[in-house]
């Protein structure tokens, strides 16, 4: 599995491992939006627990 994985990325070129970079980077910001809003209300959440206990 790793030497495939080895052999795709040694195949790709330059322009499809930006592409690549770009999805990535996208996903990351994706999260990052998405833990920001969801962060607060995730902790509310964790803090009635903690208390209820």
């Amino acid at each position: 599995m790793l030497k495939r994985f080895v052999a795709w990325w040694q195949a790709e070129e330059g322009q499809g491992l930006a592409e690549y970079a770009l999805i990535l980077s996208l996903v990351a910001i994706v999260a990052l939006v998405a833990l920001t809003f969801l962060g607060t209300e995730v902790s509310g959440i964790l803090n009635d627990v903690g208390s209820a206990v």
